[in-house]
């Protein structure tokens, strides 16, 4: 059965870190592009981040550009975003995305909000 857990989410204030990790099982996580995805309250799903599974190249939304990094361990099956200098329109749900091909796994999302 696949699996992807997103956890490390909560409340924090404006100019706060949190992580993110997003643990995996029942694929093989290595052949796997791995991103990050969150929705906002009444808005549509915007994408925020990917790390390939190629060369481990990463990339960004414009908007989370020098703030959030995504990175992986293969060796763990897990995927994380260290998010620094959050800002209040980083508040969301924020989901993980694994992708080959046709296959496209999600998680269940862990909330953020960032908050004074």
């Amino acid at each position: 059965e696949v699996q992807l857990v997103e956890s490390g989410g909560g409340v924090v204030q404006p100019g706060g870190t949190l992580r993110l990790s997003c643990t995996t099982s029942g694929f093989t996580f290595r052949i796997y592009d791995m991103a990050w995805v969150r929705q906002a309250p009444g808005k549509g799903p915007e994408w925020v981040s990917t790390i390939k599974e190629s060369d481990g190249s990463t990339h960004y939304q414009n908007s989370v550009k020098g703030r959030f990094t995504v990175s992986r361990d293969n060796d763990k099956n897990t995927m994380y975003l260290e998010m620094n200098n959050l800002k209040p329109e980083d508040t969301a749900v924020y989901y993980c995305n694994a992708v080959r091909g046709p296959a496209s796994y999600w998680g269940p999302g862990t909330q953020v909000t960032v908050s004074s």
